[in-house]
């Protein structure tokens, strides 16, 4: 067994050997592409805010790519895979130094048909997007920093978005068709995944390859309508986001339910919403736009906000409300405020939330995004947390584990612990091959860390 070996690098020797590549050594670049928002986390804020990567190199190719990981194999230097950074955990942040491999200039979309596309890591989700929907197709799903995440970035840190109420979470069956990765051996290949296997890389956090290549499926495009509607009481709003998410006809994008206060914090949009209101923020096309008025009278409901897909082309974008742009509002207001990130237990009768709505009041807000997981109407919660402690932070989240309410921690930078919280072993015994030293990304994967002290 191989373990982890790395050294403090000969920054020079480094530089040298990589002549010919965009390499960044000044030290405020360094600091920036070295960060993502982990400053949403107080519990990570003072973990991470000190950690640096040595250099950082910008690659424009895979053959660039090849002989990055090469060089650090050669010297045991650890390589930190960054997208844009618009992840929240520490993904990204380099935690023992060494290369950071920047591909946001790997923008190529190398080919679109019917319902696929074929591009490289940096392609921004926003322009693949746009370049599709010219074809009559459109990504199917996508986080809320959609204009400036990479499609890299999302595949190896994210896990759903807006567009999961109808396609499901990235992890599902369909939603990643093939990949290619380079490895870290001692002498780096490119390996193609299809199937099934696209997931010994799929939300790996760049722990175990380094993504050159992504097929995606593409879905129909639709006139998208963006609405608000307002509800005087959050238990109703929570059951007409769920009515909603379960009328299969209703062709819709995002169903997010914002308790009061949160609706306040978006100060663009707050205006619409009635003093005291609880909010539910849609995206649906503009063809079930007369069924959906229907639901909202049954619901008691008032729309107070409402875009044809025309007029949300331009000016306010509803999604950057949702998912963890609701947090980053939040924050804007209160730089105290924190989050959770949840999974409800599967109940129509949603006590389990109406319980913590009513134990928590406002130290949690409620914020829910509604979603398709394993073919049922799933509700995970992103709970804007009044933070005092991590103490208390820590008893809020016990106390909705015991309430049946699954925790994906967001204050770990640990690949399994924000996640199910157990090792994937298909993921680790694909690190285990392509990146016997343990450089990629190193400190992320619990599963391999484990593996090396008891090795």
């Amino acid at each position: 067994m191989t373990s982890s070996a790395t050294t403090t690098p000969d920054i020079s020797a480094l530089i040298v050997e990589l002549a010919g590549l965009e390499v960044i050594t000044d030290p405020a670049q360094l600091t920036k592409l070295s960060q993502d928002y982990y400053t949403f986390s107080p519990v990570l804020t003072p973990i991470l805010e000190s950690k640096r990567g040595d250099l950082v190199v910008r690659a424009t190719s895979e053959a660039e790519v090849l002989r990055v990981a090469q060089v650090c194999v050669k010297h045991k230097v650890p390589l930190t895979v960054r997208g844009a950074g618009t992840g929240n955990y520490g993904q990204c942040v380099p935690l023992a130094g060494g290369i950071i491999l920047d591909l946001s200039k790997m923008q190529a979309v190398k080919w679109l048909k019917p319902g696929l596309a074929c591009v490289e890591p940096g392609v921004k989700l926003a322009a693949l997007d746009k370049q599709a929907r010219e074809m009559g197709w459109e990504i199917r799903m996508a986080p809320s920093t959609y204009r400036t995440a990479t499609i890299g970035g999302f595949i190896g840190g994210g896990s759903g978005g807006i567009g999961s109420i109808t396609y499901g979470q990235l992890r599902d069956r369909g939603n990643l068709l093939a990949v290619r990765v380079v490895t870290m051996e001692d002498e780096p290949r490119v390996l193609e995944l299809r199937g099934d296997d696209v997931q010994k890389v799929n939300h790996a956090y760049g722990t175990n390859g380094i993504i050159t290549e992504l097929e995606i499926p593409l879905g129909p495009a639709y006139p998208w309508a963006e609405l608000i509607v307002s509800f005087p009481d959050f238990m109703t709003a929570a059951h007409f986001g769920q009515a909603l998410s379960y009328c299969d006809g209703i062709i819709k994008k995002l169903v997010c339910i914002c308790a009061h206060p949160i609706p306040t914090y978006f100060t663009a949009l707050k205006s619409y919403v009635p003093e005291g209101g609880h909010a539910a923020l849609l995206i649906l096309s503009e063809t079930c736009l007369e069924p959906l008025a229907e639901l909202v009278k049954a619901y008691g409901g008032n729309i107070c906000y409402q875009k044809s897909a025309q007029e949300a082309s331009r000016g306010v974008a509803l999604a950057e409300y949702s998912w963890n742009h609701s947090t980053l509002h939040g924050r804007s207001v209160d730089p105290t405020l924190t989050y959770l990130q949840t999974l409800f237990p599967e109940d129509k009768e949603l006590k389990a939330m109406e319980h913590l709505y009513h134990h928590f009041g406002d130290e949690a807000m409620m914020h829910l995004e509604f979603v398709r997981l394993m073919g049922s109407v799933r509700i995970f919660g992103l709970q804007i947390i009044r933070y005092t402690t991590e103490a208390r932070l820590n008893e809020i989240m016990d106390y909705h584990e015991s309430q049946g309410v699954m925790n994906f921690n967001p204050h770990t930078y640990l690949l399994e612990d924000g996640g199910m919280k157990q090792v994937d072993k298909v993921q680790l015994a694909f690190k285990e091959t392509v990146d016997p030293y343990g450089l990629l990304n190193p400190g992320k994967m619990r599963g391999w860390i484990e593996r090396e002290v008891m090795g």
